[in-house]
């Protein structure tokens, strides 16, 4: 249905349609059938949504190759009625491109859904199935083979040696295949790794990094060979990586560095609430390079790793996840002071977040000028909630309650003595 000409033949066939005004009739079609797929796609497509987990893949996939199917539909029936008449050659050229294009379409989208774990894939499908129709129309038209020919026969000096365009190419294409497979590969393991709840979290942490750093490095050495690039003609570029690092890129290296030594230390894990650069939040992440701090008003901090290393990091969770928070409390000398010590232990009990054990207790740290001043100290086992509320909360009870048992919370009073000046007679 696809081949009314055969292939080999089909260039040759449509160069001498062009030279002809009959052809106006099928750059006609063409056109007809590009602008009815694209009001298809733009009226039709967002109308085919489901909710539907198991009709979802279909779903997307007729929307991915809605375009070029309605194009294609157009073009078949154009080329039906103008044969009687025209020859049809570029309309048979059209066809098994238009055909290709919703193929690598669904393929890229089915490739989206195969490795979930894969944003690259997402990201870049636009691009991905472009590329590869882009060879396939090459292909079918008969000019890849003179275009890999041109591309061989451009050669890039690269130190004692030389290579090709084409081998360039071919290695750039290997490589981002390779890459691909080594970051789904790499996320998938991670995955298993994170979720392996009896192994320390940053020794799984640790461990995913190093995995897919070294997958990364497999591919590259996998890919480069495979098409026929010598890696020891990539020295000189080793060699000014290396001076890079050591030079303009050395405060990179320091924080990738750094990381590895945090995660394998585990002084800082994801959850612990730290203070560091006088930021104080949760750590939500942790990468190689830095690990983001989240604040209790929901701002993120993101602090180079090699911060951490450098710099004095108060970790109020990194032995016990119980924190003390202290309230200071004064009364008046004249108040029932074993009364007012009941109230505030009771008000402190009596709230959610403290924990019973430690208890919470109530000591008297001095003897003030105008009160006796005590300290309530309680313990929670969520700091990462913070403490602002929970103080107001104490705060507020305390005062109820003494006011409901006169307890007086005393103001600084100051005596002021007039001495008169003694009268001159």
């Amino acid at each position: 249905m696809f081949e009314a000409t055969p292939l080999p033949g089909l260039i040759a066939s449509v160069a001498e349609d062009l030279q002809q005004v009959s052809v106006l009739w099928q750059l006609a079609i063409i056109a007809t059938a590009i602008g009815l797929a694209a009001l298809a796609n733009r009226f039709i497509a967002p109308q085919v949504q489901t909710d539907r987990a198991a009709l979802k893949l279909g779903a997307g996939g007729f929307r991915r190759a809605l375009f070029p199917l309605s194009a294609l539909i157009v073009v078949l029936a154009g080329r039906a009625l103008l044969r009687k008449y025209y020859p049809v050659s570029l309309l048979d050229l059209a066809v098994p491109l238009l055909a290709a294009l919703a193929i690598v379409r669904l393929l890229v989208f089915i490739l989206r859904h195969v490795f979930p774990y894969s944003g690259l894939v997402k990201r870049f499908e636009r691009l991905i199935s472009g590329t590869v129709w882009i060879g396939l129309a090459l292909y079918i038209t008969g000019l890849l083979p003179d275009l890999l020919g041109f591309l061989d026969e451009i050669r890039i000096p690269l130190g004692k040696d030389s290579i090709t365009l084409l081998t360039i190419i071919n290695g750039l294409l290997a490589v981002t295949v390779t890459l691909l497979l080594a970051l789904w590969l790499g996320r998938a393991l991670e995955q298993r790794l994170m979720s392996a709840t009896e192994m320390d979290i940053n020794m799984r942490v640790v461990l995913s990094k190093v995995l897919q750093a070294g997958l990364i490095l497999l591919a590259f050495m996998i890919a480069l060979p495979a098409v026929g690039i010598n890696l020891t003609a990539l020295s000189v570029f080793g060699g000014a990586l290396g001076v890079g690092l050591g030079f303009g890129l050395q405060r990179i290296a320091s924080n990738y560095v750094s990381g590895f030594i945090i995660l394998l230390d585990r002084s800082v894990s994801p959850g612990h609430i730290i203070t560091v650069d006088n930021r104080q939040g949760q750590v939500t992440k942790m990468t190689a390079r830095y690990l983001v701090v989240q604040s209790l008003d929901g701002t993120e901090s993101i602090i180079p790793n090699e911060t951490l290393i450098t710099s004095t990091v108060i970790n109020h969770s990194y032995t016990e996840p119980r924190v003390r928070v202290a309230l200071p409390v004064r009364i008046a000398y004249d108040s029932d002071l074993q009364r007012a010590r009941d109230i505030v232990l009771a008000v402190a009990k009596s709230q959610a977040r403290v924990l019973a054990d430690p208890a919470p207790f109530v000591a008297i740290t001095s003897l003030g000028d105008s009160g006796i001043d005590l300290e309530l100290g309680v313990f929670v086992g969520d700091p990462e909630q913070g403490t602002g509320v929970l103080r107001t909360d104490l705060y507020e009870a305390i005062a109820r309650e003494f006011k409901a048992a006169r307890i007086h919370i005393p103001c600084p009073k100051r005596d002021v003595h007039l001495l008169r000046e003694p009268s001159v007679s």
